[in-house]
């Protein structure tokens, strides 16, 4: 198994990217937990609607607007992943400096790009 994933903001929608990233994290043999509105599964990934406090998460993936991200803070810095990638659209300097603090990597990147191009990993 690769890399234990949270996917935060995990659509049951085929159309979304955190449902293709899901998909294509589950592809690339990684170990994928889900997050989001609605429960279901994606590639047989249970999305939870609750916050769960997994163990040995390597990275979480980010879906959700900057905005929105503020009520998952304190559980993302607790989870004490390797990293955070924010995907377009999710970038966010206050939580970005929030894991500097607490010496959580974070990178500004496309999860898909990342799995494709062989970085995801690195």
């Amino acid at each position: 198994m690769g890399l234990k994933t949270l996917v935060i903001g995990a659509s049951l929608n085929e159309d979304r990217y955190s449902n293709m990233a899901v998909k294509l994290l589950t592809n690339y043999h990684h170990e994928v937990v889900a997050y989001g509105l609605k429960s279901g599964t994606i590639s047989g990934v249970s999305v939870d609607t609750a916050l769960i406090n997994y163990e040995n998460i390597d990275t979480v993936t980010m879906y959700v607007n900057p905005e929105r991200q503020k009520e998952f803070y304190n559980y993302i810095i607790n989870l004490k992943p390797r990293r955070v990638i924010f995907n377009p659209g999710t970038e966010n300097d206050e939580f970005q400096l929030l894991l500097t603090k607490e010496g959580i990597q974070f990178e500004e990147a496309c999860t898909l790009v990342l799995l494709r191009t062989n970085q995801f990993e690195k």
